[in-house]
């Protein structure tokens, strides 16, 4: 192992790590806005809408996430769309996991207990109340959770970006082997990059969740 080297690199793939948080960050509350439409849209029972968000879905679900990606970049121009290699990488990232947290908040919410709703109901809620005030409660703890586990998913993913070059902690590292030749030594700290920015925001969720259910209780 050529730790000189390792010690060389490591500003070189903070910075790159820098771009890859960025890169989840805003993909995530993307993300976070293309769910929320999906299970309005979904539990609206306005049956072109569920036809539409379950097309929408099953797309996303469907085909592969690096086709996604280049599609996002090298696509849109045909529909006077320009956007940089970071702007479309977000896009991507954020449009395709909005799908799959869709599922997992809709499944949360399926899973509160009908009974809530018909207790609220019986007791003068509107449907959106007893939505917003018993069973989203109740639903959020369970979606913090799997909305966690997809978020670290979607980190991991974001490498895929640097297929359209966006120069984030994958890239810089491929970068960097073509020059050096030692991909033991690169990957082995951009390995470690990955594992800080994953174990932090595991420890984001778990507190979120522990304080959610403090809070319930």
């Amino acid at each position: 192992m050529d730790y000189q080297l390792m010690y060389e690199i490591t500003p070189l793939l903070l910075k790159a790590a820098w771009v890859t948080l960025k890169v989840s960050f805003w993909s995530f509350w993307l993300g976070l806005i293309v769910s929320s439409i999906l299970v309005a849209t979904r539990l609206s029972g306005i049956l072109p809408m569920v036809w539409l968000s379950r097309a929408y879905v099953s797309f996303i679900r469907g085909t592969p996430f690096f086709v996604q990606i280049l599609v996002m970049y090298y696509g849109t121009p045909a529909f006077g769309i320009e956007l940089d290699a970071y702007n479309a990488g977000i896009i991507a990232i954020g449009f395709n996991i909005g799908a799959y947290m869709s599922e997992a908040m809709r499944g949360s919410i399926l899973a509160v207990d009908d009974g809530q709703n018909e207790a609220a109901r019986s007791l003068g809620f509107s449907r959106f109340s007893t939505f917003l005030y018993v069973v989203l409660p109740q639903a959020a703890g369970l979606m913090i959770r799997s909305v966690g586990v997809l978020t670290v998913i979607m980190i991991k993913g974001s490498s895929l970006v640097s297929i359209i070059s966006v120069v984030e902690l994958t890239y810089q590292a491929q970068r960097i082997i073509g020059s050096t030749y030692k991909p033991l030594e690169v990957f082995t700290v951009a390995a470690v990059f990955y594992l800080i920015i994953i174990y932090g925001v595991r420890y984001i969720i778990d507190r979120s969740y522990d304080h959610y259910t403090r809070y319930l209780h």
